[in-house]
């Protein structure tokens, strides 16, 4: 680094902190300082060595953690982004980047006949679902500029809304076509991979060969296959099993959104649950292991996806 004035001058100045630098090494009492220009980390120096830089504003650690943002990596935000774009809730608790549309639900590209079905209607009213592509969908977020950054997946469920009359029997050769069509289009402006959410009604009804024929594109764009799996009680494995293979096919990585036990008569199943993972994927049993994924249960008695309340 040269040491010229032009050099030592940036927009933020953040002093007396300790760090958290995202490599998983464990955070000491060592104090830095920390510079930022244009976005990004400009300079990084033990704590007093920046003292003599000019900075648009100086922010004092205190000896508090400073680390990278965080990012959520499952969330049904698709719509907040663009709404309420200053995404406050994330920001005040540190996530810097979201993933959106999770468990085979996306606000795009999305082209509705009436109301949104279930489980879209997570995302909002009608109104919400403005987006009949997903360049569409980056457009909106472009002029919203949102505070936080946004990956985005296409919903399975969303793509299956785009091409059938009604959600409850597997899609035609025709209607796939269609959606793998849609599906091209995402994954060129920009779209993370494909998401599914096969324990949901207006998805169970799609067999394991439709996804695999939807996700073939995936590949070739380098994108991923999330999914909220068709299961999470007693076939459990039998519904790892379908997203491995999908995986397989579609030769692109697997994330399984939820990977819990869950009903009373699968207490106890966690350990059955994290074997057959790793022998199925090591590395994915390992990350979940470190991470706690697959719980004997939840911390409370009684859990719930969506509820609706209808009036005459």
């Amino acid at each position: 680094m040269t040491d010229c004035l032009a050099n030592r001058t940036v927009d933020t100045l953040i002093t007396d902190v300790r760090l958290a630098d995202g490599s998983g090494a464990p955070v000491t009492d060592e104090r830095f300082d920390v510079a930022l220009r244009d976005g990004r980390i400009h300079a990084v120096a033990p704590a007093g060595a920046l003292a003599g830089w000019q900075a648009s504003q100086r922010i004092a650690g205190r000896a508090q953690v400073l680390s990278p943002g965080f990012i959520d990596v499952h969330t049904h935000d698709d719509t907040n982004v663009i709404r309420t774009p200053d995404m406050t809730p994330k920001l005040s608790q540190g996530v810097t980047t979201v993933v959106v549309g999770n468990c085979g639900i996306s606000a795009a590209p999305v082209t509705l006949g009436g109301d949104p079905p279930d489980p879209m209607n997570l995302l909002g009213e009608a109104d919400a679902f403005r987006y009949p592509t997903f360049a569409a969908y980056v457009e909106a977020l472009e002029r919203a500029q949102p505070a936080i950054n946004v990956a985005a997946l296409i919903g399975h469920t969303a793509l299956r809304n785009n091409h059938m009359d009604r959600l409850d029997r597997p899609a035609t050769e025709a209607e796939i076509e269609g959606m793998r069509a849609q599906l091209r289009e995402a994954l060129a402006n920009g779209a993370l991979g494909l998401s599914t959410g096969l324990a949901y009604a207006n998805a169970n009804a799609a067999p394991t060969e439709e996804v695999l024929a939807l996700a073939e594109p995936l590949a070739e764009a380098g994108g991923l296959y999330a999914t909220h799996l068709r299961t999470e009680f007693a076939e459990i494995l039998e519904a790892l099993d379908e997203a491995f293979r999908i995986g397989r096919h579609a030769r692109v990585p697997v994330v399984v959104s939820h990977l819990k036990c869950a009903g009373v008569d699968n207490w106890g199943r966690s350990t059955e649950i994290l074997d057959a993972l790793e022998a199925r994927d090591p590395e994915q049993a390992a990350r979940a292991m470190q991470r706690h994924l697959c719980r004997v249960r939840d911390a409370y008695a009684a859990s719930a996806s969506l509820a609706r309340e209808e009036h005459p």
